[in-house]
């Protein structure tokens, strides 16, 4: 019989040595506190005594608390994923887990930037070479903002005009490789030519001044700053992606390369944007005085 202290510790080092990210890490590492935070003030101190009902009490819990019902599937799933753990590691014999339900969660439509968006947004950075180089690579790549700051100079193949970007294999996520167009590759070149320090030892394409590698957060702090200065309201980093998926099937891209591009597991995740498509053609046209 293992304690839940010792279990949730074993459990985050498990992730950590599949390779998951730090952010990942945190994610789990806090659902999992609070949910052993709450069994051990109701006496609940090994694992083999946790039933069914003490995760739905707490779940009830969360949402007594008003979390959202985003928050509390996120937290259900992770208390799953503690529990499939717990099973393969012959900690309990039962997976009570699997019966608990997620939270109804209203699926929201991506926020998707217009051509006149994003532009702006270029416009907005267009002195400012890492940033605009980042804005680009986002646009023209599809990759998420982890993904972003991990890119290393030895994930680029450059040639004239075009080039890749591998982006490795990264837990359960399977590598791929991105075409980069010209807009990606002279924006990344602009960047590594005349802004980029010149740090032997320092491996990541976005570094700051002293070589150190550009965090998420940083990442995302800037960009919240180039929104506010486009006039580009109640975007996020994240709706590059959502744009980079959406512009490509208006354009009649491949569905099936997308999706591959784009890294997502399911081709139903590539298929949903499809109903928010003529959406955005219709936003457009408003704006630019057509209909």
């Amino acid at each position: 019989m293992i304690k839940l202290d010792l279990a949730h510790k074993n459990f985050i080092q498990q992730l950590e040595d599949q390779g998951r990210s730090k952010s990942t890490l945190i994610a789990y590492g806090k659902d999992i506190e609070q949910l052993v935070d709450h069994l051990q003030k109701k006496g609940i101190n090994l694992v083999t005594d946790i039933e069914l009902d003490h995760l739905e009490e707490f779940m009830k819990k969360l949402a007594n608390e008003n979390y959202t019902p985003k928050s509390i599937s996120r937290k259900t799933n992770s208390t799953k994923t503690f529990f499939r753990f717990l099973k393969e590691a012959g900690h309990i014999i039962e997976n009570i887990a699997d019966f608990l339900k997620h939270p109804k969660v209203e699926i929201k439509a991506p926020r998707i930037l217009t051509k006149l968006e994003y532009r702006a947004l270029r416009d907005a950075a267009r002195d400012d070479v890492r940033t605009f180089a980042i804005i680009e690579v986002l646009l023209q790549t599809g990759v998420t903002i982890s993904e972003l700051a991990d890119i290393n100079i030895s994930n680029l193949q450059v040639e004239k005009e075009t080039g890749s970007l591998s982006v490795p294999k990264k837990s359960s996520k399977e590598g791929r490789t991105i075409p980069l167009n010209k807009a990606a590759v002279e924006a990344v070149k602009k960047y590594l030519d005349h802004e980029r320090p010149k740090i032997d030892d320092s491996r990541h394409l976005f570094i700051t001044k002293t070589g150190k590698p550009l965090l998420v957060r940083n990442i995302r702090s800037t960009m919240e700053r180039y929104f506010k200065l486009a006039g580009v309201e109640k975007a996020k980093v994240n709706d590059l992606r959502h744009t980079f998926v959406a512009h490509h099937l208006s354009q009649g891209t491949n569905l099936l390369f997308i999706s591959k591009i784009a890294g997502h597991k399911r081709i139903s995740t590539t298929e949903r944007y499809l109903q928010y498509i003529e959406r955005v053609e219709v936003e457009e046209k408003s704006e630019l005085g057509v209909l």
